[in-house]
């Protein structure tokens, strides 16, 4: 009974200043609608890189410069370039590697590309005459360039749709010639619709040769990265060692600490993504923490102020018979009541945020999963609670201390 009148007096004292307690709610409001706009777009983050990892397939290896700790990604995902990978390793390892279906060298640029007396902003990849194979992806007319034009650095290229359609307005575009940083490029093939891969549009994209890229386009002599099919998935594990070993003796590297490169499956792949993005998980609820903390001591302060304004309040309850425990806790039931009204808004901001974006990117061709974290709401309401209590209990007690007469006495 005490405390059920307790809570209805407490809700009664809130509802007489809804303003003064929404001003209270407010920093846990924004603290765990964070929270909840945080993980659920980091989920849907690890999502749209998992769906992209598990759409290239469960038998490919992925082969990318710098050395990478066991669990870590590659030092080139950070960023950083290196140039210890040559498209010659990719044919040494199409060549030599046992289990091996194809292999293609990849890099990328983005560059206007024009045709007649139009322009068109497209990514520009150059890849190996196997990239079709790898990418599973077909051709809706003409055909993808041969090895013989990779090694003769020939100007060929393959349109996505969309180049299609926006250069050439449904025309058909084999035997143009597109121009791409002063080089005329002669349009053999036309990729079919694939639509996007991770955050990359492939069919705005441009394919020609490897070496025609990193010569004229780039000016490098390195490559990007490489990919690998095998031909079943339990070769994986064999054709990974084969081609770590391989990547060794042309790098002439002894030490295999001393690596120059990181060679993965997909499998691998997803368990490091998982690595980094728990690890970024955490940091980014650690920082919003530290804004409900800041929110608990607003609450702290208003309720100090609340106490200030109820002093006669007190004091009159007190000379009724109310003792100092039955006083606590009624401030400390409307502080927490205050946290978990403030956590379950935040929730309810959070969720409707977060779906609002899942929207918004697979309106853009991503698929993005709405992701809702459980533990996360539940944890939002627990942590809420006790900064509540925790920061509750100073005015809690100041309310408590004070002397009836002196409270009944106060203008």
């Amino acid at each position: 009974m005490f405390i059920k009148e307790t809570i209805h007096l407490s809700i009664t004292n809130l509802k007489a200043q809804k303003k003064r307690a929404f001003l209270t709610m407010l920093g846990i409001i924004i603290g765990i609608s964070s929270i909840i706009t945080i993980t659920s777009v980091i989920g849907g983050a690890e999502s749209l890189i998992t769906n992209q990892i598990q759409s290239i397939g469960s038998n490919i290896i992925g082969v990318l410069p710098g050395k990478s700790e066991e669990n870590g990604p590659p030092a080139a995902v950070m960023g950083i370039v290196i140039t210890t990978l040559k498209n010659e390793d990719t044919e040494a390892i199409k060549a030599k590697v046992p289990h091996v279906v194809a292999a293609t060298s990849y890099v990328s640029a983005t560059e206007p590309i024009f045709w007649s007396n139009q322009n068109h902003i497209a990514s520009i990849y150059g890849v190996s005459a196997d990239y079709p194979i790898l990418a599973e992806a077909e051709l809706e007319a003409g055909y993808f360039f041969s090895d013989e034009s990779v090694r003769g650095m020939e100007n060929v290229a393959v349109i996505g749709s969309e180049i299609k359609d926006e250069l050439f307005n449904g025309n058909d575009p084999i035997g143009e010639k597109i121009k791409i940083k002063q080089n005329s490029f002669l349009i053999v093939g036309v990729m079919k619709p694939q639509g996007s891969s991770g955050f990359q549009n492939v069919d705005n994209m441009v394919f020609i040769p490897v070496t025609t890229a990193q010569k004229k386009i780039l000016g490098i002599n390195h490559i990007g990265f490489l990919r690998v099919k095998i031909d079943q998935e339990k070769n994986l594990t064999y054709a990974i060692e084969d081609i770590e070993n391989l990547l060794r003796e042309r790098h002439n590297i002894k030490d295999p600490a001393k690596d120059d490169f990181t060679a993965r499956s997909t499998n691998d792949a997803q368990a490091a993504l998982s690595t980094v993005t728990s690890a970024l998980r955490f940091f980014l609820v650690a920082i919003v923490f530290i804004s409900l903390l800041v929110g608990g001591i607003g609450i702290m302060n208003i309720m100090l102020a609340a106490v200030n304004q109820r002093i006669r309040e007190i004091g009159l309850r007190k000379s009724v018979g109310a003792s100092r425990k039955e006083i606590m806790v009624q401030f400390l039931t409307e502080t927490l009541i205050i946290s978990l009204c403030g956590a379950i808004i935040g929730i309810i901001i959070g969720l409707a945020l977060s779906y609002l974006i899942s929207i918004v990117v697979n309106a853009l061709d991503y698929d993005w999963d709405f992701i809702i974290s459980w533990s996360a709401m539940i944890f939002s309401c627990l942590v809420s609670g006790l900064i509540g209590l925790i920061f509750g209990i100073f005015p809690a007690k100041k309310a408590a201390s004070l002397d009836p007469i002196t409270a009944l006495r106060y203008e």
